[in-house]
C-alpha cells in the first residue's frame, strides 16, 4: 500500500503522428531508446495520415505496431486523418488557429455527430486489428465542443492536452506537464531548447513529465539528440518510464488508497 501512497516519479515518452510514412523517421530513435532497456512508450497512431496511407493496408507497419504492443508499449488513437478538411476559416481567431498555429487541427471544428462518426471509425479499426485502445489525443490537441460531447459517449479512458490528462467521460482534469518542440527551422529548435531547459528546471520535482515528440524532431540531429539525452537524464534521476494508460491507472490507485 505504501507504494500506492508514494508512487515513483515517472517519465512518459509519447510519439505523435505515428503512421506508415512517419515510422522511418522514428525507427532509429526508437531503436536507441530500446537499447537503454526497459523504456516503454505511447504511440499516437493516425489511421490514414493525410488521406494518403491507410495503415490497415500496410502489413509491415501493422507488424511493427504489434511488436511494440508485445514489448509493453501503448497505442492510442490520434485523430483519423490528421488533416483539417473543414471549410476555410471565417474569423481572425479561426484563421490563426487553423492556418498559423496548425493546418492539422482535424477535430477543431467538427460538430458532435461528425466527431462521433470519425472517432468510431478509429475505434472500429483498432478493434478489427485486435489492438487495445484506451485513449484519444486530438491532432494539435485541438477539440471542438462537439468533439468533447462525442468523447463522453465512447468507451475511452482518457484524452489529453499539452499539460493535462482528462479522465473520460467526466473530463476530470489531472495535471501532467509536458515538453514539446517546434523543430522545423534552426531558430525554432534553439528557442524550443531554451524553453524546454527552463521547463525541466521548473518541473524538476513534478511527479510526472511527458516528452511529446513529433516526426520532424527526428529529422534533425540536434533535436533528436536532445530528446534522447533528456530521456537518459530523467531516467538517471530515478524516474520510471511508463505509458499514458498505466500512469492514469496509477493515479486512480493512489487516489483510492489515500
Amino acid at each position: 500500500m505504501a507504494e500506492l501512497d508514494h508512487p515513483a516519479r515517472s517519465v512518459l515518452l509519447v510519439l505523435h503522428d505515428v503512421a506508415p510514412e512517419t515510422w522511418p523517421d522514428y525507427q532509429p530513435f526508437v531503436e536507441a531508446v530500446d537499447a537503454l532497456g526497459g523504456v516503454v512508450m505511447t504511440h499516437l497512431v493516425v489511421p490514414n495520415f493525410h488521406h494518403r496511407n491507410p495503415l490497415e493496408h500496410d502489413r509491415s507497419f501493422r507488424q511493427v505496431m504489434e511488436s511494440r504492443l508485445a514489448a509493453g508499449d501503448e497505442l492510442a488513437l490520434h485523430g483519423y486523418y490528421h488533416a483539417d478538411d473543414a471549410p476555410p476559416p471565417r474569423t481572425p481567431r479561426e484563421w490563426f488557429m487553423r492556418r498559423v498555429y496548425t493546418w492539422e487541427g482535424e477535430f477543431y471544428t467538427l460538430a458532435e455527430q461528425q466527431a462521433l462518426e470519425r472517432l468510431n471509425q478509429g475505434i472500429e479499426l483498432f478493434h478489427r486489428l485486435g489492438w487495445p485502445l484506451h485513449g484519444f489525443v486530438a491532432p494539435a490537441w485541438l477539440m471542438s465542443q462537439g468533439t468533447r460531447q462525442a468523447l463522453r459517449q465512447l468507451p475511452l479512458a482518457y484524452t489529453s492536452d499539452p499539460q493535462h490528462f482528462y479522465r473520460l467521460p467526466s473530463f476530470e482534469k489531472i495535471r501532467a506537464p509536458g515538453l514539446v518542440w517546434s523543430a522545423g527551422t534552426a531558430w525554432r529548435r534553439s528557442f524550443s531548447r531554451a524553453v524546454s531547459d527552463w521547463q525541466l528546471k521548473r518541473w524538476r520535482e513534478a511527479p510526472s513529465l511527458r516528452l511529446g515528440l513529433h516526426p520532424v524532431d527526428m529529422r534533425f540531429a540536434d533535436s533528436r539528440a536532445y530528446w534522447l539525452d533528456t530521456l537518459r537524464h530523467l531516467l538517471a534521476e530515478g524516474r520510471v518510464a511508463t505509458t499514458k494508460r498505466a500512469w492514469l491507472a496509477q493515479q486512480g490507485a493512489a487516489a483510492q488508497a489515500a
